[in-house]
C-alpha cells in the first residue's frame, strides 16, 4: 500500500511538472508568434516603414501635381509662358533673332567592340 501511495505522489509531480512545461511551450509559442506572425511586431514595423515611404511619396506627388497645375494655368493665361513654350518647343524666334541649335548632350555612349576587317571575318 505504501509504494501505492509513492506511486500517487511521483504521479501527482510529473503531472505538475508537465502542466508546467505545456504551458511553458504554449507561451513561448505565443510569443514567437506575436514577433513574427502575420500580424506580429515585425510585420508592424514593416508596413510602418512602407507607410512613411507611401507618404512621402506623396506629398512629392502632391507638390508636382501642384507644380503642373500652376504651369498649366500659366500656359492658359500668361503670354511670357505661353511664348517660352513657343520658343523652347516650336523653335520659334522673334523677327530678326537668330537661333544656334546645340546638339543635345547624351550620356556616356557603350564602348562597341572593334570591328575585323572583312578578309578576319571569313
Amino acid at each position: 500500500m505504501n509504494w501505492l501511495r509513492e506511486f500517487g505522489q511521483k504521479l501527482v509531480q510529473w503531472r505538475r511538472l508537465l502542466a508546467t512545461a505545456v504551458i511553458g511551450v504554449v507561451a513561448a509559442f505565443l510569443f514567437a508568434h506575436a514577433l513574427a506572425g502575420n500580424n506580429g511586431w515585425v510585420s508592424y514595423r514593416q508596413k510602418k516603414v512602407e507607410y512613411q515611404n507611401l507618404q512621402q511619396e506623396l506629398q512629392r506627388i502632391d507638390q508636382e501635381n501642384k507644380r503642373l497645375d500652376a504651369e498649366i494655368k500659366a500656359l492658359k493665361s500668361d503670354p511670357k509662358a505661353i511664348e517660352k513654350e513657343a520658343r523652347e518647343q516650336l523653335r520659334y524666334a522673334k523677327p530678326g533673332e537668330v537661333i544656334y541649335l546645340l546638339p543635345e548632350q547624351r550620356g556616356p555612349q557603350p564602348a562597341q567592340p572593334p570591328q575585323q576587317p572583312e578578309s578576319a571575318r571569313r
